[in-house]
């Protein structure tokens, strides 16, 4: 049998394993009971199985011939999140697969299940990650450091279900297709005095709203109109009594940009705005910035593969067209490394209700996962034999 029909066989295999894993979820770097599933799992394939150093794993599935290495990734961690779905298999801990992880694990599984009856026709070696914690934004660089997944591997492929995606519609392009997720704290320090007399004071809360307006103009006056870019401040606070000059503001946020150049040139100029703006008002300013995921950047090659791969699979409708995401994955540490692609599986169908990623009403169009399943399966096998 080929990969569509081994796809359709097992796709009462999948949609079980996800509406488990969905009944089950586990906050990121707790997914014990998930990731003793997935070895389960794989071992029942017969294929090899790694446990990572804290939770996730790894299977390694051997071809008959000798070759190159391929990796497909499936994230595993629920969000802190209380459902309000009506579904049979809702969870009831407080937690939820908000984002569409147990259909990535799933999919994952029913890929290795292909492949693992297909293994005589594999040229090569393909590396299945289970990949902890991406919802802290870490988690596939910390099993890159500490497990070395990526040892010998040549390059991956990654999928993310989507709810505004139409249902069974793959996306799949080259370029930027999510942004990067930087964090930033600021801290400005004035001088407290009473409210009646601010002359006597350095008013952080002044100073403060002055460095917020000002880092809009990065935006808007430093950088191309036709490269997006966000900066936000999300959290403000100051004072501690109405008739008290503040003496020390902060302020969190994040940044989001589609091109590495934009990015790395943000910290510099967001530094130097909130330096001297706090200091016209007599204040000090100072900047916290933290490197996050980078902006997903598909790799063309390896995007021409998948794409090949799935209108092999189901034909040129498969495929449509998306708008690139300021949301981020941290999928791109692995990209850092080695080539990538990552494609989007839509989801989202109107007789069951469409809502977005992340909300606690989010709902998954079911007869889409076999269908990634195939789209795993069939990259493996086209990346190992054009290589």
């Amino acid at each position: 049998m080929d990969v569509k029909s081994l796809a359709k066989k097992y796709e009462n295999y999948i949609i079980a394993m996800r509406r488990d894993f969905h009944q089950n979820p586990e906050l990121s770097w707790a997914e014990y009971r998930t990731t003793e599933i997935i070895e389960r799992e794989l071992k029942a394939f017969g294929i090899e199985t790694k446990r990572l150093k804290n939770t996730g794993a790894i299977g390694i599935l051997k071809g008959r011939e000798k070759g190159k290495t391929v990796a497909l990734r499936a994230d595993i961690d629920a969000l802190e999140l209380k459902e309000e779905t009506e579904l049979t298999f809702k969870s009831t801990n407080g937690y939820m697969h908000a984002c569409g992880h147990d259909c990535h694990t799933a999919m994952l599984l029913g890929a290795a299940k292909i492949l693992s009856e297909l293994k005589d026709e594999i040229k090569g070696n393909i590396k299945f990650i289970f990949q902890p914690a991406e919802e802290t934004c870490v988690g596939a660089k910390k099993i890159i450091e500490q497990d070395n997944v990526l040892e010998d591997v040549d390059g991956i492929f990654g999928m993310h279900i989507w709810g505004t995606l139409q249902s069974s519609k793959f996306n799949i392009e080259k370029g930027a297709r999510m942004a990067s997720a930087d964090t930033f704290r600021i801290k400005i320090k004035g001088l407290a005095s009473h409210g009646s007399t601010p002359h006597l004071g350095i008013d952080a809360v002044v100073a403060s709203s002055a460095v917020v307006m000002n880092l809009q103009s990065i935006v808007s006056r430093t950088i191309d109109p036709l490269e997006p870019v966000v900066i936000t401040i999300g959290t403000i606070k100051g004072g501690d009594r109405f008739n008290i000059i503040a003496n020390e503001v902060t302020m969190e946020g994040t940044t989001r940009a589609f091109s590495r150049e934009v990015r790395n040139s943000l910290e510099g100029k967001m530094r130097e705005i909130v330096s001297n703006t706090a200091k016209t008002y007599g204040a000090e300013g100072i900047l916290e910035y933290e490197y996050c995921p980078a902006p997903l950047i598909n790799d063309d090659k390896l995007t021409d593969i998948a794409i090949n791969s799935a209108i092999k699979l189901y034909g040129n409708e498969i495929l449509i067209p998306m708008e690139k995401l300021t949301v981020s994955e941290d999928f791109t540490y692995f990209m850092d490394k080695i080539p990538g692609a990552f494609a989007f599986l839509g989801c989202g169908n109107e007789k069951i209700g469409i809502y977005s990623n992340h909300n606690n009403k989010f709902m998954v169009d079911e007869n889409a996962l076999h269908k990634g399943s195939a789209l795993y399966a069939q990259f493996a096998l086209d990346f190992l034999n054009m290589s």
